[in-house]
């Protein structure tokens, strides 16, 4: 009897401490709700699909239409976002087919990574 509930209080705490990170971080940073898992790390983070509407190489921003953002928890839609690195912008054109990497940095959506899609 002791084994199962000890077994079972271990599979409930693992199953919840998966959770812990990203409320954590919600709390200590104030991002809104629907953003809560955009403090996850670019690497960790699983790159959403889209495609490049416009394209504002002086202001660093890019506009996509894209997929669901998981890292963001966002649905699909078209939006403006800002480059962390301005020169990803001249790897792509306006229609092209792209895979990216998006987070919230002091509270502006940016793109951290951006890749060809294949």
């Amino acid at each position: 009897m002791k084994k199962a509930l000890r077994s079972a209080v271990c599979s409930a705490l693992a199953a919840l401490s998966a959770f812990a990170a990203p409320a954590s971080a919600l709390a200590q940073g104030g991002h809104s709700a629907h953003l809560g898992a955009a403090v996850a790390t670019p690497a960790a983070a699983e790159l959403a699909e889209g495609t490049v509407r416009k394209i504002d190489r002086a202001a660093g921003r890019i506009t996509i239409a894209h997929g669901p953002i998981a890292a963001l928890e966002m649905p699909p839609m078209t939006m403006m976002f800002r480059a962390t690195d301005p020169a990803m912008l001249d790897q792509v054109k306006v229609g092209d087919r792209i895979r990216f990497a998006a987070a919230e940095q002091d509270g502006a959506l940016v793109v951290t990574k951006l890749e060809a899609a294949r």
